[in-house]
């Protein structure tokens, strides 16, 4: 599919216990039609194309690693690294990558949410924050929240660590709280199908 097809974008942060959740996410998942998923999850960089690897062999998605200047397509599974921001382009929008000697995450969960923020608006945004220790991601999701974008946490029941989740629900505006399997449904309606 082209680019310009291109209507809709879930955004998946995830850090502690992210793995098995994305890979059961997009195992279950059989076409996206309009969307993409782009995908932070905290892992070292020199990990992450393993990681890639082992969601290709349990999913049937095309997944790629996301490459700086790489337009985003429909129908596609993006992993992230580093400071990964989107860019509006006259083609579609691409990654626009760098990397930060002083980063505390790779890859910078807020530093990608909030860059969607221009994107409100030109395509449909379904921002989720999974598993993990700590809290980024979360400032980014309370801003597209402000700008009336419906935000989503993982619940305690079904979280590996509740730790970002938990201050996505004290400190997002009108998050909602989901178990993995609610999600998955979620993703599901919002735009792809699932088996």
């Amino acid at each position: 599919m082209k680019s310009l097809e291109l209507k809709k974008l879930i955004l998946i942060g995830a850090s502690t216990g992210g793995p098995a959740h994305i890979e059961k996410i997009l195992s279950s998942l059989v076409g996206l039609h309009d969307t993409a998923i782009i995908i932070a999850q905290h892992m070292g960089a020199d990990f992450l194309p393993s990681f890639v690897k082992r969601l290709r062999e349990k999913s049937k998605q095309n997944i790629l690693l996301a490459q700086d200047k790489e337009l985003i397509f429909a129908n596609a599974v993006y992993i992230v690294t580093n400071n990964c921001e989107f860019e509006a382009t006259s083609q579609g929008i691409r990654f626009h990558i760098t990397t930060k000697q002083n980063a505390h995450f790779n890859p910078d969960i807020n530093e990608l949410f909030f860059s969607a923020l221009p994107l409100i608006g030109q395509y449909t945004l379904l921002p989720i924050l999974l598993t993990g220790i700590g809290d980024d991601g979360v400032d980014g999701c309370s801003a597209l929240a402000q700008k009336g974008v419906q935000c989503i946490a993982e619940s305690q029941k079904s979280a590996i660590v509740y730790g970002i989740p938990a201050r996505a629900k004290e400190r997002v505006q009108d998050v909602q709280v989901k178990d993995l399997d609610e999600i998955i449904s979620l993703i599901h309606t919002f735009g792809a199908s699932y088996v």
